[in-house]
């Protein structure tokens, strides 16, 4: 596997995205666009993980404050799922971070991602009350880690 640092502009990572938000389509409902006005925005800290040329997956972190990272568009091709891509993303991720003096990590979810929130925990993410657009959102868990 390869795993590649880029942006939003890459067109691997726009098509995962994209297959990403269609993955989400059942699972936000009504709430879809509101997910969508804060997800489809330009990232300037983006991983697409490569398998024989082919991009299975991606994630992204941005600025929350001076000490947190915010993880972002985490996903995996369904079909590449349980080969410990997500893992890999999410520990560069971290990593990339670190490169810009960020040691707290926080994201949101849906709950009913289960395997993902199940990732997350085991990674040393602990729940959060919800932070900023996300305050109310029932559809919505937030996260968090400190290193």
């Amino acid at each position: 596997m390869k795993l590649i640092r880029t942006t939003s502009d890459n067109p691997d990572f726009k098509t995962l995205s994209a297959l990403f938000d269609e993955y989400l389509v059942d699972i936000d409902g009504e709430e879809r666009e509101f997910f969508a006005f804060y997800n489809n925005v330009q990232l300037d800290h983006v991983l697409v993980v490569y398998e024989n040329e082919e991009a299975v997956g991606c994630g992204a972190f941005k600025k929350f404050n001076d000490s947190t990272a915010e993880i972002k568009r985490m996903f995996v091709h369904p079909d590449q799922r349980g080969k410990g891509i997500a893992r890999l993303i999410l520990e560069e991720l971290e990593n990339w971070a670190k490169d810009f003096g960020y040691h707290n990590y926080i994201l949101e979810t849906s709950p009913k991602l289960e395997s993902a929130i199940a990732l997350y925990k085991k990674t040393g993410y602990h729940l959060i009350p919800n932070y900023g657009q996300y305050i109310g959102v029932e559809n919505s868990i937030c996260m968090k880690k400190e290193s």
